[in-house]
């Protein structure tokens, strides 16, 4: 499986567009948004493509209906206009039998996580900085960075998942940021080894 996962578009159009064109030629079987879609927020400037109605079309009209949780950005007129749900604080997911819990980072950060153990993941946005670390508990805390408005130094990035391997990349040119695998998941080495 092949999912795609953004971050803090932030009303962006130019941005939602070149997203959405890689989860389409990385052959992206999921979308995963971490919140901060149409607003720009009164901490930031306004991203040089700013036009949120046009993302509110694209994402709808995405065959990639997105998965999506509530950024600080996001307002209850969001979920007004957008075709999917925007209005979580957080979701369990798990993928290959790896526990996530994503969120945009506003309510939980690595520095305030919520109760997770070794081996999960703590997927969330908000920061506009790419993150692909283990913590001292043995918790892998990443963050695709922004498609928009990145901080840091930072390109625009996104992050894309497949076999057990989390990798930020570039948005413009698909470089690798940085990357964190997890070791195979034990239940399937027992079973082909049958």
């Amino acid at each position: 499986m092949k999912i795609l996962i953004g971050s803090d578009i932030h009303g962006d159009a130019e941005a939602c567009r070149a997203l959405l064109h890689t989860a389409e030629t990385e052959g992206a079987e999921r979308l995963v948004l971490l919140g901060d879609l149409l607003y720009h927020g009164p901490r930031n400037d306004l991203p040089p493509a700013y036009a949120p109605k046009q993302v509110i079309d694209m994402l709808n009209r995405s065959p990639l209906r997105p998965l999506c949780v509530r950024g600080n950005c996001e307002a209850e007129v969001d979920a007004m206009v957008l075709s999917f749900p925007v209005m979580a604080d957080y979701a369990f997911l798990e993928w290959d039998g790896i526990r996530i819990f994503a969120t945009h980072g506003h309510l939980f950060s690595p520095e305030h996580l919520p109760p997770l153990c070794a081996g999960e993941v703590f997927l969330s946005g908000h920061t506009h900085i790419p993150m692909a670390e283990t913590d001292a508990q043995g918790i892998l805390c990443l963050n695709p960075g922004s498609a928009a408005l990145p901080k840091g130094g930072w390109p625009r990035s996104y992050m894309l998942y497949e076999n057990r391997e989390f990798t930020v990349r570039c948005l413009e040119d698909g470089r690798v940021l940085c990357r964190a695998a997890l070791p195979p998941d034990p239940e399937k080495q027992i079973s082909s080894e049958e």
